[in-house]
């Protein structure tokens, strides 16, 4: 007669929200994505008759989302810091509503709340698309330490704050969702640009803790994840990145919509997958090859400063 392995019960399994046997180790499978964070009750998403507010729309992603989303039939409420770029939007997409607001200032948040929900009552999405990016050293001197915290008050505070501000009016539509753009940088961390990481590493995990917080209610959160996209975020940077290692941003947008229209959770090009897979396969190796290249283009910046 074979002995039986010490500690072997055929029918102990582990009471996870994965299938896993603790007696042979077996893993069988794991729920996707959409079944551990969305509520399959909850309705597609109709852009079509979608009110949606989209912060920092006065460029890149933000103002191609403005163009993609007004081509869906939406009705667009843009928001931005210069008037100036607010005006040109306009000028551009006539159909849209523009409103001056700074998601890193509290009291402009609450301000927008108040105007954008008694002027759009049917407001039904808010996409928290606003943020900055910079380079930064650690090892140089003369910092301003006042401002050096920047990124994280427009990208992760202000996004917060939007959410909280809005959700309430949210919750009282009958579909209704929040698309924070976070990036590809919250799985790799670029050395050149910490405070930049850390606030998009800080939006990723806010939206999954979101998601689950909300996965009972009619409101669905999307988190949508760039790689490098020919955009003018980069505003310290006096050479733009290779052209052809980036994201042209109408083929991002492309995908970002269908993800919304096809109820994807985390919507990412099929590069941040490889990224994603990758900075868990091989995370320093990772983290080296994105210093590799930071230095390179610092480089770059210096001589062309000179």
């Amino acid at each position: 007669m074979a002995a039986t392995p010490i500690g072997h019960k055929e029918t102990e399994v582990l009471s996870l929200p994965f299938n896993y046997n603790i007696a042979t180790f077996g893993y069988i499978r794991s729920p996707t994505l959409d079944e551990l964070c969305i509520n399959n009750n909850k309705k597609n998403m109709d852009l079509k008759n979608s009110t949606i507010l989209i912060t920092g729309g006065t460029s890149g992603i933000g103002l191609e989302l403005v163009k993609q989303l007004t081509q869906q039939g939406s009705t667009i409420i843009v928001t931005g810091r210069k008037q100036e770029a607010l005006n040109d939007t306009k000028s551009r997409f006539p159909q849209t509503h523009v409103f001056q607001s700074d998601v890193s200032d509290p009291q402009d948040i609450e301000r927008l709340y108040q105007e954008v929900t008694q002027q759009f009552p049917d407001l039904n999405m808010i996409v928290n698309n606003a943020g900055e990016m910079r380079l930064l050293d650690a090892l140089d001197a003369g910092k301003d330490l006042a401002n050096i915290t920047r990124e994280i008050d427009i990208n992760l505070t202000g996004t917060i704050r939007m959410v909280h501000q809005f959700l309430p009016h949210l919750m009282g539509r009958p579909s209704a969702a929040i698309v924070n753009v976070s990036s590809a940088i919250a799985y790799m961390p670029y050395s050149s640009a910490p405070v930049y990481s850390a606030s998009k590493a800080g939006v990723h995990a806010y939206t999954l803790a979101l998601r689950m917080q909300l996965e009972r209610t009619s409101v669905k959160v999307f988190e949508l994840v760039p790689p490098g996209v020919n955009t003018n975020l980069q505003n310290d940077w006096v050479l733009p990145p290779n052209p052809s290692q980036m994201m042209d941003v109408d083929k991002l947008v492309n995908v970002a919509v269908k993800g919304l229209l096809n109820d994807t959770p985390e919507i990412k090009p099929f590069l941040v997958g490889v990224i994603k897979f990758l900075s868990r396969l091989i995370p320093h190796q990772l983290m080296k090859m994105g210093h590799r290249e930071f230095e390179k283009f610092k480089k770059l910046n210096s001589q062309s400063m000179n």
